[in-house]
C-alpha cells in the first residue's frame, strides 16, 4: 500500500515538472533590435558642406583678373612690339603694335585727362610707324623711343585719372604701380628723365601712409597730392 502511494506521488511531482517546462517553452524572448555596425552623422539643417566653400577662391580670381589685365594692358604689347622687331619678326612686330595702339586709344577714351591730347598724340606717331615695319625701314632704336614716350604720355593720364577720381586715401598701392610705370617710361628721356625719377621718389615715400588710415592718411594726402602734381607737371613739360 506504501509503495502505490509513493508511486501515485512520484507520478503527480513527474506531471508537475513536465507541465511546467511546457509552459516555460511557450514563452518567447523579445527580439532585441541589432545595433547597427555603422553610424551617421547627424544632418544639420542649414549646414555648409565641405566643398561649398573653397580657401582662397576669391583671391585666386582675383590674381588671374589682375593677371589677365595686365597681359592685356598697352604697356604690355608695344613692349612685345619692340622685342619683336629686335628679333627681325615683323608680322607679329606689326600685330603687337596695332594691339597696343588700340589699347592706349581705348583707354584714354574710357578715362580722359588733360593728357587725353598729348596720349593721342603719341599714337599718331605710333601710327605712322607702322608701314615702315614690312619694308624693314623702321629701326628699333626709333620704335623704342616712339612707344617710351606713348607709355609715358599713357602714364600721366593713368595717374592724373587717379587724383581726380576723389579722396586718395586707400590708393596707395595704386599710386605705387603708377609712379613705377612712369618712372620706368622716363628712361626715354635718358638724363632728362633724372629729375622727374626724383620727384617720384619723393612721392613714393609718401604715398603708402595712404593705405594705413585714420589720421595718418588724411594728415598725409595734402602732401601726396602736392607731389604727384609736381610729378604729373614734369611728364607734361617732357612731352
Amino acid at each position: 500500500m506504501k509503495t502505490i502511494r509513493f508511486s501515485v506521488g512520484t507520478a503527480c511531482l513527474l506531471a508537475s515538472l513536465l507541465s511546467t517546462i511546457s509552459l516555460s517553452a511557450q514563452i518567447t524572448t523579445p527580439t532585441v533590435p541589432a545595433v547597427p555596425t555603422t553610424t551617421e552623422a547627424p544632418k544639420v539643417i542649414g549646414a555648409i558642406k565641405d566643398t561649398a566653400v573653397t580657401p582662397g577662391v576669391a583671391a585666386t580670381t582675383a590674381t588671374s583678373q589682375a593677371a589677365t589685365q595686365s597681359t592685356d594692358s598697352p604697356d604690355t604689347h608695344l613692349d612685345m612690339a619692340v622685342a619683336a622687331l629686335d628679333k627681325g619678326d615683323k608680322a607679329t612686330t606689326t600685330q603687337e603694335l596695332q594691339t597696343g595702339i588700340a589699347a592706349l586709344e581705348a583707354s584714354v577714351q574710357q578715362k580722359p585727362t588733360s593728357f587725353k591730347d598729348k596720349v593721342l598724340a603719341q599714337v599718331g606717331k605710333l601710327k605712322a610707324l607702322l608701314p615702315l615695319i614690312p619694308t624693314g625701314a623702321l629701326g628699333s632704336g626709333v620704335l623704342s623711343k616712339a612707344v617710351g614716350l606713348a607709355k609715358l604720355a599713357s602714364g600721366g593720364n593713368q595717374l592724373e585719372g587717379l587724383m581726380t577720381a576723389g579722396s586718395l586715401i586707400g590708393k596707395g598701392s595704386q599710386l605705387t604701380s603708377s609712379l613705377g610705370g612712369l618712372s620706368s617710361a622716363m628712361s626715354v628721356l635718358g638724363g632728362g628723365g633724372s629729375a622727374g625719377k626724383s620727384l617720384i621718389s619723393s612721392a613714393l615715400g609718401s604715398v603708402s601712409k595712404l593705405d594705413q588710415g585714420g589720421m595718418v592718411a588724411k594728415a598725409a594726402e595734402p602732401a601726396v597730392k602736392s607731389q604727384l602734381g609736381s610729378v604729373l607737371n614734369f611728364v607734361k613739360g617732357a612731352l
